[in-house]
């Protein structure tokens, strides 16, 4: 899937949603500027504006007006109690107000994006709007991404939505894949401060042996995958391959694997049923010249993914 494109798509469908700066809701630490038509107050004396921090408890001191509540409201709002307070001083103000540093909405998005960290919110704006904020998901990603959100913000609007044991979250899963297909749109959310967004890294399932590219393989957006859709990954069967004796080798909870008898060629031929893959599962194909030897023990195979390249599938 090509993130990238489809990333763009739900920006720009996200509910028609309003993100312009003036619904911002102002915050402690947000740096201001003023400007207000002939009244140099409000300027630095050499043309360029003088920037005004909003204190811990909301309030920034102003020429002329004194203090004044800026936490809690949005620009334009706190735009029109200034044009009300400055009437005093000039009959009809022309004010405005423009935000030059975000600081009161902070969020974190963490994993498997190219910028994790904390980033500040600019406005009203959808889950992967900030996930663009974060340079947009790795290849490696996975397809899942999970919210954590404190109460006072409200639960999450999500029917999986559930609270942690602490009482003091809202926690919650949504599906890229169902997003990105427009199939799940209601899971591209607002986003409050302080959310804590996690994007956990694809699972991998590898395939090594007598195919044409071996290597571990990102399931990305997909929730599992079949020993066929595994080899098609892999570019299909490399030279004089041992199609009957294929195998999954399995983590069976401890450091050993269990072996998983596959036959490829009944399954190609349709006389057999496809087989699921889980996640750190290895399909083994042998070659039909070394069968006797590679075939004796699962060693030889998980020794190979130890270094392999590692790639992204259905993207």
């Amino acid at each position: 899937m090509k993130f990238c494109v489809l990333l763009l798509a739900v920006v720009c469908g996200a509910a028609g949603q309003e993100t312009g700066p003036a619904v911002y809701t102002l915050g402690p630490d947000d740096q201001i500027s003023i400007r207000v038509l002939d009244l140099d107050e409000f300027g630095a004396g050499n043309g360029a504006d003088k920037p005004y921090r909003i204190d811990l408890r909301g309030f920034v001191n102003l020429p002329l007006v004194g203090r004044v509540k800026a936490g809690g409201q949005n620009i334009e709002a706190f735009e029109a109690e200034l044009v009300t307070k400055l009437r005093e001083f000039v009959k009809e103000p022309q004010v405005t107000v423009m935000v030059t540093e975000y600081r009161s909405q902070p969020i974190s998005i963490l994993g498997q994006v190219t910028t994790p960290g904390v980033h500040q919110l600019q406005g009203r704006k959808s889950l992967f709007e900030v996930i663009s904020m974060a340079g947009g998901l790795k290849p490696e990603a996975g397809y899942t991404i999970k919210i954590v959100r404190k109460k006072q913000y409200g639960a999450i609007p999500l029917a999986s939505a559930k609270t942690d044991t602490t009482g003091e979250y809202s926690v919650a899963e949504v599906n890229v894949k169902g997003i990105m297909n427009a199939e799940h749109p209601e899971e591209n959310l607002l986003i409050q401060p302080f959310d804590v967004i996690t994007v956990p890294k694809a699972e991998l399932v590898y395939v090594v042996g007598a195919v044409k590219r071996s290597g571990g393989f990102t399931l990305a957006d997909r929730e599992k995958v079949t020993v066929l859709q595994a080899l098609s990954m892999a570019e299909g069967f490399g030279p004089q391959p041992s199609d009957k004796e294929c195998k999954i080798l399995r983590k069976n909870g401890t450091n050993d694997r269990e072996e998983i008898p596959v036959n490829l060629s009944a399954i190609l031929k349709g006389k057999a049923p496809d087989v699921p893959m889980q996640s750190e599962d290895i399909l083994f194909v042998p070659s039909s010249t070394g069968k006797r030897i590679l075939a004796r023990t699962a060693e030889a195979a998980i020794a190979m993914t130890t270094g392999l390249v590692i790639f992204g599938a259905g993207r």
